[in-house]
Order: structure tokens, then sequence, then C-alpha cells
């Protein structure tokens, strides 16, 4: 018997969604947890980071993720422009207490997520929508009053809950950022992404075994994800101009698109898709408020940046802990809670716009020959890596062992792009013409 009247509503059962409503049953709290779809579903985003591993460990899972993953010791940058690979093993990052992390199949780890939250004491349902949340007016929360949340069941049935709070984890449906406020797309990084899971490609080997590889191409980027079974996630993440010329069907696209890219065409020679061609765009948008009186949007349902560097499931966990610690401190005190709510935003908010600092310049050439040819002087190098593996929270300023690092490194960019710009300085290997495209593989 659902409970009418819980302590918290989350909606979405993806990992910040599941996160959220694990530590607060842990915390004692009544919550409801309602999925539009059935577990497991595909997603993307199957490369998780080192810094996801605390997380893991203290929602009790650690073992069950590592037993479902590929391990992933780094990653590994490809230039199909110059033909060169530098890779960037996670063992170099500054914060050395997690030196590791997983590749894995979203559909089993999410729902692992959600199961364990069920196991831990949330109130589970799957193929539930909700459909309508209606907040009473101004200060209800000191009145006594709550919202009312109406779900919808597969069979057409409904719910209603009188929660008093609500954590919107509905990730790219952003469903109260289309209610109550505006969501912002990154005009900087209008983007969108064809991917499919492949049998057959050409997987690393030695040192390299593992690594997520980012491929390089010229008007954008491939991720190549080792998966369990001789499965290799495949993905194309292109600007408005890597798609203006597309022809043909979903599956003529993508393979046009591996075809143009010749590191990543010759991995794929006598591969083979498996499964469906998935598409999306729009990647990066970030809502205007995350937060209101009784509720707190985490994970994309908040904000998004383009995948680049594996951050979106981190992200995701993330704000699903700091969401639940929010919550739990609104439900003891309102105006304290609205404080933690709005710290939670600015906290994820300033993550996101760490790495995408670097992730709306990885088409410019400058950028391009300092991540292929990467230095470590004043640990330039190392705070990069401390980046890619989730080291990205931490207040204003973020880790503190990468300030100086990091600072340097964009100092570096800045002073290569001026004198770049002007025809001076260094020769930058990526703004030399490219190879031609190699035919398509045979399927």
């Amino acid at each position: 018997m659902t409970n009418p009247t819980p302590d918290v509503v989350v909606i979405g059962g993806g990992p910040s969604g599941s996160t959220a409503a694990s530590f607060l049953a842990k915390a004692g709290r009544s919550v409801v947890l309602f999925e539009k779809e059935a577990h497991p579903r595909f997603h993307i985003g199957e490369s998780l980071l080192p810094r996801n591993l605390d997380i893991l460990e203290r929602l009790g899972v650690l073992d069950t993720v590592r037993g479902i993953g590929v391990h992933k010791p780094g990653a590994e940058f490809v230039s199909d422009r110059t033909g060169r690979s530098c890779a960037f093993p996670f063992r170099h990052a500054l914060n050395q207490a997690r030196t590791h992390a997983w590749q894995v199949r979203r559909s089993e780890f999410d729902e692992a997520l959600f199961r364990n939250a069920a196991r831990l004491g949330a109130e589970t349902h799957e193929e539930t929508r909700v459909a309508e949340i209606r907040f009473p007016a101004e200060g209800f929360a000191r009145r006594g009053e709550r919202p009312e949340v109406v779900a919808k069941t597969k069979d057409g049935g409904e719910i209603t809950l009188r929660p008093r709070f609500v954590l919107d984890a509905s990730g790219r449906d952003t469903f109260l950022a289309n209610k109550v406020t505006t969501k912002n797309s990154n005009k900087y990084n209008n983007t969108a992404a064809m991917y499919a899971h492949w049998r057959g490609v050409e997987r690393r080997e030695g040192e390299l075994d593992g690594y997520i590889s980012i491929h390089l191409a010229e008007d954008g980027w491939f991720w190549l994800i080792p998966l369990p079974g001789d499965v290799m996630s495949i993905g194309f993440v292109g600007n408005q101009s890597a798609w203006k010329h597309r022809k043909g069907s979903a599956r003529d696209t993508f393979l046009d698109r591996v075809a143009s890219s010749p590191s990543v065409s010759a991995r794929v020679r006598g591969a083979e898709i498996v499964g469906e061609i998935y598409s999306t765009a729009n990647y990066s948008y970030r809502a205007a408020s995350g937060t209101g009186e009784g509720y707190l949007m985490i994970g994309d349902a908040f904000g998004f940046v383009d995948p680049m560097f594996s951050t979106g499931v981190l992200m995701a966990m993330t704000a699903g802990e700091l969401g639940a610690k929010a919550a739990d401190g609104w439900l003891d005190d309102p105006v304290r809670g609205e404080a933690m709510c709005r710290a939670t935003n600015l906290e994820l908010a300033r993550a996101m716009d760490r790495i995408g600092w670097l992730i709306y310049r990885i088409n410019d050439p400058v950028m391009r020959s300092l991540f292929m040819a990467p230095k470590n002087t004043l640990w330039m190098r190392d705070g990069i890596i401390n980046m890619l593996a989730g080291n990205l929270a931490g207040g204003r300023f973020g880790d503190p062992r990468a300030i100086l690092p990091i600072l340097s490194f964009k100092a570096v960019y800045h002073v290569l792009s001026w004198m770049h710009r002007r025809g001076w300085g260094p020769d930058m290997p990526e703004s030399r013409p490219g190879p031609m495209a190699v035919p398509a593989p045979a399927e």
C-alpha cells in the first residue's frame, strides 16, 4: 500500500534519483521513488570515474558494480589529424585515493542502484510516470500544507501523494524545469550525438586495456567504451555543422560518421552493430533556477554538459547524495533546508563549469595540441588527470591540490591561443590539414 503522505517523492529512477532515495531511506525518511520505464532499460553514459567509487561504497553496491563492469584504469585520446595517441592514467591524478573505475552496461548498473534503493527501504514504482505536481501558495510549508503529486501507472491507474518535499531527478525530461523555470541551452556547445553498441571492435591491450578511447575527429569526437561480452559502445558527438549534410537513414548517417574517422574506422573493420542506433540533441543545458519552496532539481533534471569526460553518472550520483542531504535538512528545518538546496545547485553548477571549460574548447586546435602532448610543468598534466578522474567538487575553487596546476594550464592555453591567432609561437599540430576519410567498413 503506497504511503499517501511520504516525506519525499523522487521523480526518476536513474542514478541520481536512486542514489537520493537510497540515502534518504538510510536516514530513516519515508520516500517514494517513481520511474517511468521498467528496469532494465537501455541508457548511454557507460563510463564511470574513480570518484564514483566512494559513493558506490557508501550505498553498499561497490562489489555489485565491480562484478558487472570492465576495469577502467584511465582514458586515451586519439587524434585523427596527427594519428597520435596519448594516455591519461588515473594513477597520475593528484588525488590518488581512487585510481581506477569501471565501464558498465547502464541497463545493469541503473537497475542495481534502483533495486538497492528498495532494499534500503524506499518504496519504488516502475512504469509509473509523474504527470502533475501542484504546489500550494507561497509559504505553504509554514502553514503545514503539502504539494500534490499525481502519477500515472502503466495500466491507466492514478496515484496521488502529498509529500513534504519533491526531488526532481527526471533526467533530460527536466520535468520541473519545464514547469516552473526556464531551461537555458548552452549556445557554445549546441551538439547532437549518435551512438550504438558494436561487437568485434578492436580493443586496446597491455597498459591501455580497459581504457575509454576518445577519438578527436575533424568536426567532433567519438567515444569507444569497452563493455563486458566483447561489446563496444561507440558514439559520435558533433556540432550543427557536423550534421548538415546528413542523408539517408540513421544507420547510414552513423556509418558515414564512423567511416569519416580514420582512427575509428580502422578499429571497427569486421565489426557489426548489435541493437538499435540512438540519437539525441542539445546536450548542454541548465535550469535558470533549480530549487524553490518544497522542491529541488538534481542530476540531468537541473543541468547537463557534453559527456566527453564521462562526468554524467558521477554528476548525477553526486547530485543525488547532496540532494538527499538537502531534502533531509529541509524536513527538519525548511529555512536551513532552502539554504542547503541553493548550495547544492551552486556546487553542481561550479563542477559543471570546471569541466565545461575544457569540453567547450576541445575542438580548438590549441587545446587539442595541448591534450595530445601534455607537459607536467607545475603538475599541469596531473591536474588535468585529476579532473578526468572526477575530482570536480570542493566549493568555490574545487580540489585545492589542483588550483595551481589548472590555473597554470589555463594561462598557457590563453597565451598560446593569443599567439596562434597572430601566427606566432610554436607549431600547433592540430591546426595542420588532416587526412582523408577512409572507406566505410564492411558489416
